[in-house]
């Protein structure tokens, strides 16, 4: 198994134009996003990174949505890095993650970050790319060179849930997504045939996955002791003791 935290940063995504077939990729999440944002209530909601900040929260009844990005992103509302995020503790209902583990240096350090900022009860949704698909296998061969998911991490999604229930999440829905290449121009709609056989008998085999994890946080209660009475070693007597004489010659 390879380590989190990577020697050298991966190149960054800036739009979903960047990744081979990103707009399909982007329509795809937007679809699976839909129905889950819309169960996450609360005040404030967090997009993470360039490529979340694309992806439209129309069902979300968060109506405060913010995306939080590098400097150079286009998109930024406020700017920062995920491993280190401007936010203060306990202070976000809900965060999307779209593709940020994969192109993370310390994917470790940025789910401390969200699990540091989010709420408790918040909900963080996780979409990444799966290695055990078809494009998990491409990714190492020399085909489209030039494509940037040559430089994703791409863990795996029972990895992701580990590192998620450490840190005291629920993992609550996981949803596997696309049956696609990914580094090829031939684009698998999600109607078509070939993608609703896979999603019945090889989910496990998708392009992607999306996971949604709720922070639980079981507070602290006080337990009152039981006390009880020692019982007595000897049973006292209630029968008169009478002075015994002693007989002297």
């Amino acid at each position: 198994m390879r380590a989190a935290l990577s020697q050298q940063k991966p190149k960054y995504p800036q739009a979903w134009d960047d990744i081979s077939q990103g707009q399909l990729i982007k329509e795809e999440l937007t679809l699976a996003c839909e129905p889950l944002v819309a169960r996450i209530f609360g005040y404030h909601f967090v997009r993470l990174g360039s490529l979340s900040s694309s992806i439209p929260l129309n069902n979300s009844p968060i109506k405060h949505i913010v995306n939080l990005t590098e400097p150079e992103s286009s998109f930024s509302d406020v700017r920062g890095v995920s491993s280190d995020l401007p936010l203060q503790n306990s202070s976000v209902d809900g965060f999307l993650l779209a593709a940020e583990l994969d192109f993370a240096q310390d994917p470790h350090q940025i789910l401390r970050e969200v699990d540091r900022a989010i709420t408790a009860n918040g909900q963080v949704i996780i979409a990444g790319f799966n290695p055990f698909s078809v494009a998990g296998i491409l990714k190492y061969f020399p085909v489209n060179k030039g494509n940037l998911l040559h430089q994703g991490r791409f863990f795996t999604a029972n990895r992701i849930k580990d590192w998620l229930q450490l840190l005291g999440f629920e993992i609550i829905e996981t949803e596997y997504i696309m049956y696609s290449s990914l580094f090829a121009g031939k684009r698998w709609h999600q109607g078509s045939r070939l993608q609703s056989f896979c999603k019945r008998y090889l989910p496990m085999l998708s392009s992607m996955y999306v996971i949604v994890a709720r922070k639980r946080e079981i507070p602290l209660s006080t337990i009152k002791p039981k006390w009880k009475v020692k019982k007595p070693r000897f049973a006292t007597a209630n029968a008169r003791v009478g002075h015994s004489k002693v007989r002297t010659r």
